[in-house]
C-alpha cells in the first residue's frame, strides 16, 4: 500500500507541475486561504517568531507580515512542484544569477568555494540554478527528512541539472572525495542545531540563536573560499541572487569569523524583506542556557 501512495504521489506531482505558473499560482492563492484562514498552520509558531524578533514593530506591521509570508510560502509550494518539469532556461530566465563570476574565478584556480546562504526566497529554485549555471560539480547539502519516499522524489527532482544532493552527516566524506578537483558546495546555514550540538550562540534577529559550526569548520579544513548567497524576489515568480565574498581562504580566517560575517549578512537581508524567511521553523526550540551543564 505504501508503494502504491508513493507512485500516486509521484505521478500527481509530476502532472500538476505540468500546469502553467498562473494556473499554479492560483492554486497557491487558494492554498493561503485554507492554511490561513482554516487550519492555521502554524500560526503560533509564526506570530511569536515575528513578535520577538521585531519587538518594535506595531501588532498591525506584525499582521502585515504574517500575511505576506503566508503568501510567499504558498508560492514557494507551487514552486516546488513546478521545478520538476521547469526547463533550464525557463529557470535562467525566472532565476538570474547576478555575478557567477566571483565564484567562477575561484573555480577557474581549481580551488573549491562553499557558498554558504538561509531559507530565504526561493532557495530550492536557488540550489536548482547554480546547478545549470556551473560546468564544475555543485554539491547541495540538505538535512534528511523522516519521509524518505518524498525526500527521494525531491532529490531526484533537485539534481535535475546534476546536482550531486549530500545528506548533511556524510558532507565530510563526500567532499573529501573531491579533494583536488574545483567543486561549489552549497549550504543553507540558517537550520537549527540539536540541543547537543549547539556550541555557538549569537544575537540573531533580536534574540540568543544557535547556529551549526559545520561550514566553518569544512571550509577551514579544504582552506576554501566561502561566499554568501543573497536572494532577492524581484516579482511573483522571478528571483536574482547575488554573490558576496566573505574570504578568500578560510584557513586564515579567525574562529566564528565565517559564521558571524554570514549570520549579519541573513540578517540584513531579513530585516530588509522579512516576509521572504521562513518564519514558521521552530528556529527557537532551546535558550542558551538550557545547554549549558
Amino acid at each position: 500500500m505504501k508503494k502504491v501512495l508513493t507512485s500516486l504521489t509521484k505521478f500527481l506531482f509530476y502532472l500538476f507541475s505540468f500546469l502553467p505558473f498562473q494556473v499554479l499560482y492560483f492554486i497557491s492563492d487558494i492554498i493561503f486561504l485554507f492554511l490561513y484562514y482554516v487550519t492555521g498552520y502554524r500560526r503560533v509558531v509564526v506570530q511569536t517568531n515575528l513578535k520577538n524578533s521585531f519587538p518594535e514593530k506595531s501588532a498591525k506591521e506584525l499582521a502585515a507580515l504574517e500575511k505576506g509570508f503566508y503568501h510567499h510560502l504558498c508560492d514557494m509550494m507551487v514552486e516546488g512542484v513546478k521545478m520538476a518539469t521547469l526547463s533550464k532556461a525557463d529557470l535562467q530566465k525566472r532565476y538570474k544569477l547576478k555575478n557567477p563570476q566571483l565564484i567562477q574565478h575561484f573555480l577557474d584556480q581549481k580551488k573549491p568555494v562553499m557558498l554558504i546562504t538561509g531559507h530565504y526566497g526561493n532557495w530550492e529554485w536557488g540550489a536548482l540554478a547554480l546547478s545549470a549555471a556551473f560546468r564544475d560539480p555543485v554539491i547541495v547539502v540538505y538535512k534528511p527528512i523522516s519521509d524518505k519516499g518524498f525526500e527521494k522524489l525531491m532529490n531526484t527532482i533537485r539534481s535535475r541539472f546534476g546536482a550531486v544532493m549530500v545528506a548533511m552527516k556524510k558532507t565530510l566524506r563526500v567532499l573529501v572525495s573531491y579533494k583536488g578537483q574545483p567543486h561549489l558546495a552549497v549550504f543553507v546555514g540558517d537550520q537549527t542545531p540539536v540541543k547537543s550540538e549547539a556550541t555557538f550562540f549569537t544575537d540573531f534577529l533580536n534574540q540568543r540563536t544557535a547556529f551549526f559550526l559545520g561550514t566553518e569548520k569544512l571550509a577551514k579544513a579544504l582552506g576554501a573560499p566561502v561566499v554568501f548567497g543573497h536572494v532577492t524576489k524581484t516579482k511573483r515568480g522571478y528571483y536574482e541572487s547575488e554573490f558576496t565574498l566573505i574570504c578568500d581562504s578560510a584557513a586564515e580566517t579567525a574562529q566564528y569569523e565565517i559564521t558571524s560575517k554570514h549570520i549579519a549578512l541573513l540578517e540584513d537581508k531579513i530585516n530588509k524583506r522579512p516576509e521572504l524567511w521562513l518564519w514558521s521553523h521552530k528556529r527557537w526550540k532551546f535558550k542558551e542556557e538550557d545547554t549549558v551543564e
